[in-house]
């Protein structure tokens, strides 16, 4: 536990961030759901568009320290790929 003034309030900021990356990642994998399901259902217009949508929230998940740009990339590519051998 937390016994100095610094250590108390960097565990308080610690808990602030935990909250906000903790609704980040949960954004984004909703998104890349929704491109799971359109991809599931065979219907490739849906799932493009479902991908499009995705794509910003990844990203800015990279931005903001959420995930690794590689991470992102890579799971991008392979939901296009996806997406691509539908039509």
């Amino acid at each position: 536990m937390a016994n100095s003034p610094q250590a108390k309030k960097r565990a308080r900021q610690n808990e602030a961030r935990f909250a906000v990356n903790k609704a980040r990642r949960s954004r984004i994998r909703t998104y890349l759901r929704k491109v799971e399901e359109a991809i599931a259902s065979g219907d490739q217009a849906a799932a493009a568009a479902a991908l499009k949508e995705a794509q910003p929230e990844l990203m800015r998940g990279v931005t903001k320290g959420v995930l690794h740009k590689n991470t992102a990339a890579r799971k991008m590519s392979r939901l296009a790929s996806r997406v691509k051998a539908l039509g």
